[in-house]
């Protein structure tokens, strides 16, 4: 077996990470290896000409691809494979710190009613995003054992494996219903992938019009929360941040004291 597939089968098992971080462990060692050189030998100048080759891309991109590199690699020395990391010379990009722009009470309304009579399952998905604050992937994968209705409270798996209680309103339970077992979104069928699930909604999306991304709910929610006062804590654990830092951003939006100034300076 080969040093990357030993790796990707080490991440799976030992370390269970999701199928999206597999995917992108995979997507980057197929850009570097073998193309620049083998994983046991390739040395600092190769990973540093293949680097060269991604600076047209976002710094998100950029600091994402460096980061799985650098996992395969911390890897490798850790297990007597290697005896360097080849991407110690390089420094991750700054990413910009950007206002997140949440979706519209509008565009939401149109995506919970309108747009999907036809899709019960986009409009649960959309329902979940809006009300629940749950990821895409979540979102796809969420099984009716994990709804507890009497306590009003959803046990989210998110990143790294971690369970969270998201809070079950009322009006996120009425577009849940029936409980059907089994998956949420489909009914009781077969559960979609979350990279599934992120096509249907772009298409939908984009055939209407509508310059949002999924994510965009999670900020509505986030930052609505943050600007009528909720726990900061409370809203970390909500929305499974590991960062207060992560809070702060999106208090930025909701921070009310913001639109009293503008009615100040007036």
């Amino acid at each position: 077996m080969s040093l990357p597939d030993q790796f990707i089968e080490w991440a799976e098992k030992d370390r269970r990470r999701s199928p999206h971080t597999i995917a992108r462990y995979k997507a980057v060692i197929g850009l570097v290896f073998p193309a620049y050189g083998e994983p046991e030998t390739i040395d600092t100048e190769a990973i540093e000409a293949w680097w060269q080759t991604r600076y047209e891309m976002s710094p998100g991109t950029q600091a994402n691809e460096l980061a799985c590199l650098r996992s395969f690699f911390k890897w490798a020395t850790k297990f007597d494979h290697r005896t360097d990391d080849p991407t110690r010379r390089l420094d991750a990009p700054k990413i910009p710190n950007k206002v997140p722009r949440m979706i519209g009470r509008g565009d939401l309304e149109r995506l919970l009613g309108e747009l999907t009579e036809e899709a019960p399952d986009l409009k649960r998905a959309f329902a979940l995003g809006g009300y629940g604050g749950l990821r895409v992937s979540e979102c796809a994968e969420l099984d009716w054992a994990d709804i507890d209705v009497e306590a009003r409270r959803i046990f989210v798996r998110g990143k790294g494996m971690k369970e969270r209680p998201v809070p079950l309103s009322a009006v996120l339970l009425d577009y849940l219903l029936p409980d059907t077992g089994g998956n949420v979104l489909t009914g009781g069928g077969g559960a979609y992938t979350g990279a599934t699930l992120q096509r249907k909604v772009n298409r939908l999306m984009a055939r209407h019009g509508i310059k949002h991304t999924f994510h965009d709910m999670r900020k509505r929610g986030a930052s609505i929360a943050l600007s009528k006062g909720a726990n900061p804590a409370a809203v970390r654990t909500m929305f499974g941040w590991s960062s207060m830092e992560t809070v702060t951003h999106y208090a930025v939006v909701g921070d009310a004291e913001l639109d009293r100034i503008a009615e100040m300076l007036v």
